[in-house]
């Protein structure tokens, strides 16, 4: 049976130019229906967009080339080269159009070949379906449906409607006859329907599930089992004890501050603090772990539960906690030791706290979000510095995904992100692989895997090992962790005012957007910085927190420093504010005395006092100012009798201009309208 020719229907302007192709083919050994159509901007540059359907599975994908002279309709003619991405971008397709063929190969975004692919306008022979399949699937900018009729145990008909977003052109093929779909259908009642495997639309449809596994290193003077310290930057095994490297014969004595540190935490997320727990070896058998096992937590461990509200935009989000433990780190592996592998012992027994969150994730951007409040909460309560470099604060991914309404899907977890860009970027990956494994009928399979930076893209490192293969049981050195309310109590009494009260006083306090306030209690630094500003500044708490989120954060932004770090203290940016608030600077002098300090690191006040940036304020100085940029732009002046209001715009800039900008802007209007209409 030979496939039916395509019927392509598209509702243009008379004006429009348009190039379209409908192709058949093989990407690699399955059929393949690629349709694409070329359109010329308004700007005269041409797109090229279009889909491309296995027919197999029904795998869809939306393609598009770059906008610009080189790609669109040039790119169907005879020896130009095509690359067309696809949205979301989960690979390319990088071919050559010869003799009306396009053929080249697909390429996963690392870069990496996938599969070979050929195209041709000559359809070849398939065979015809034994089911019929109706699908919708919308999101903006984007419509398709596919419907499919059947009679006598053979497929009438095959009808494609879709938008292409690039080009807003409707597209509509019919009566295309394919091969079998593939153990994909489900019969029942006399009616059938499709799984979204063999609709192949993960990409649109598909629940990506995340939860995070955070160690976060607890800022202790001495390691969680031994007094040797925990400095960074030391010489390799300079600080490692005999506890640390596991001599025979040592016992491990809990250090205090690391239970105290947890307990804040689990108090800080409203958390349950368990008065009994346990400590176990897990073991496993690495070169930087020099007992075989790692002493953590297991059954029962200090912190039960608890949430953390991340914010959504201008929506809010609850994630919650499954727990939190307190563990020791392993060593550090130096590959790069005279041609060896060596063993940095100064980390082992470096006190942690793995805090894990339930897969309440959706996305990576929900991930990192999470990520951000976590390590903004731990800083906050002074358990971590949270200096990711250092490795003070690192964190897991597990990524799964799944059809809406499905129980959750098999994991990867992707271990050691140490920066929230990485993080992104890595679940984004883990992501549209697992959902082309899908497409393409495989199984995601449960393991371990690093992320590449340089390449972006994630590789396998070792197979997922469950709870039992660590063997955990009690470890018999250590005696149950008790805790007691009275410690509990005294823990609590302790803690700061936490990120989200803070929020909700500095919105009713001061009056503050809700925007605003999570802006300034983005860090307990930032929240601090802010009270002693308006503090100093005694004017209203709204310019103060202007002239934060926008001077003082773009000085920062772009030496990529801290607040805590600031080149202006909250007192002096307060007195500079309030010259602007009280008329005695207007904005723009300020704005140079504030770049002025920020680079000399001199107060605001002796800038200001130095380069002379006091503004007229003489009523007689200013009147002789406005009256002669009156008398030398009569045109303006006739121009705003008449009605013109930017007339007078123009005017007050003129003699603003002619003051230097140091003339009190209030009273240049004041005069120059009185002037004006006298």
């Amino acid at each position: 049976m030979r496939l039916a020719a395509l019927a392509l229907l598209l509702p243009l302007a008379a004006a429009a130019q348009s190039e379209t192709r409908e192709l058949v083919g093989q990407l690699g050994s399955r059929p393949t229906l690629l349709v694409l159509n070329a359109s010329r901007t308004p700007e005269g540059a041409w797109q090229l967009a279009g889909e491309y359907i296995v027919l197999p599975t029904l795998q869809r994908r939306f393609v598009d080339g770059e906008s610009s002279p080189e790609i669109g309709v040039t790119t169907l003619r005879e020896g130009t080269t095509a690359i067309l991405f696809g949205r979301p971008p989960t690979a390319e397709l990088r071919g050559t159009w010869r003799s009306g063929v396009f053929k080249g190969a697909r390429y996963a975004p690392g870069g990496q070949e996938r599969e070979r692919f050929e195209f041709s306008e000559q359809f070849p022979d398939l065979d015809a379906y034994s089911a019929a399949v109706h699908c919708d699937a919308q999101e903006s900018q984007y419509k398709s449906t596919l419907s499919y009729s059947i009679d006598g145990g053979k497929l009438q008909s095959f009808e494609w409607r879709s938008s292409v977003a690039p080009s807003g052109h409707s597209c509509t093929i019919a009566h295309v006859q394919q091969q079998p779909l593939k153990g994909g259908l489900r019969f029942g009642a006399g009616r059938c329907n499709v799984t979204l495997r063999e609709l192949g639309d993960y990409v649109r449809v598909a629940a990506q599930n995340c939860s995070v596994e955070t160690h976060a290193q607890l800022s202790t003077r001495s390691k969680i089992f031994s007094a040797a310290a925990t400095a960074f930057g030391a010489p390799p095994n300079t600080q490692a004890s005999t506890v640390d490297i596991a001599l025979p014969g040592v016992l491990p004595v809990l250090n205090r501050a690391a239970v105290e540190h947890a307990i804040r935490f689990g108090l800080a997320v409203g958390a349950t603090i368990n008065r009994r727990s346990i400590f176990a070896r897990k073991n496993y058998f690495y070169p930087d772990l020099p007992k075989g096992y790692q002493i953590s937590q297991y059954e029962q461990p200090i912190v039960q539960g608890g949430a953390i509200r991340i914010a959504l935009g201008e929506s809010d989000k609850v994630i919650r906690l499954t727990r939190a433990h307190l563990e020791e780190d392993a060593g550090k592996l130096l590959h790069e030791v005279h041609g060896m592998s060596g063993v940095d012992f100064n980390r082992a027994g470096t006190p942690l706290l793995e805090i894990v969150s339930e897969p309440d994730l959706r996305g990576a951007k929900e991930a990192v979000a999470y990520a951000r409040a976590l390590h903004a909460l731990v800083v906050w309560i002074g358990i971590c510095d949270g200096n990711m470099q250092e490795g003070s604060f690192r964190c897991d991914a597990n990524v799964s995904v799944r059809r809406p309404d499905a129980p959750l899907g098999t994991r990867c977890e992707l271990k050691n992100l140490n920066s929230f860009r990485f993080m992104e970027r890595a679940i984004e990956y883990e992501a549209r692989r697992q959902i082309e494994l899908l497409e393409d009928g495989r199984r995601v399979e449960q393991e371990t895997r690093l992320y590449d930076p340089e390449r972006d893209e994630t590789r396998s490192l070792r197979t997922k090992e469950e709870a039992h293969d660590y063997r955990y049981f009690p470890d018999p050195d250590l005696l149950p962790l008790v805790v007691t309310e009275d410690e509990i109590a005294r823990i609590g009494a302790t803690l700061p005012e936490l990120p989200e009260a803070r929020r909700t006083r500095f919105e009713r306090e001061y009056a503050l957007s809700a925007y605003d306030a999570r802006v300034l209690t983005a860090s307990r630094a930032a929240a601090d910085y802010y009270e002693a500003m308006v503090e100093a500044a005694g004017v209203d708490p709204k310019l103060c927190a202007n002239w934060q989120m926008g001077e003082l954060a773009a000085a920062l932004n772009r030496e990529e420093r801290d607040i805590a770090d600031s080149r202006i203290s909250p007192t002096d940016l307060g007195w500079l504010v309030s010259q602007v608030a009280r008329g005695e600077l207007t904005g723009k002098m300020a704005k140079r005395a504030f770049e002025a300090s920020w680079e000399s690191a001199v107060s605001p006040q002796l800038v200001v006092e130095r380069e002379g940036l006091k503004p007229i304020s003489d009523q007689a100085a200013i009147e002789k100012l406005v009256e002669d940029v009156i008398a030398a732009n009569a045109q303006q002046v006739a121009d705003y009798r008449a009605g013109k209001q930017k007339a007078f715009n123009s005017l007050v800039g003129q003699v603003m201009k002619a003051s230097g900008g140091k003339a009190n802007p209030a009273q240049v209007n004041e005069i120059l309208r009185r002037k004006l209409s006298g």
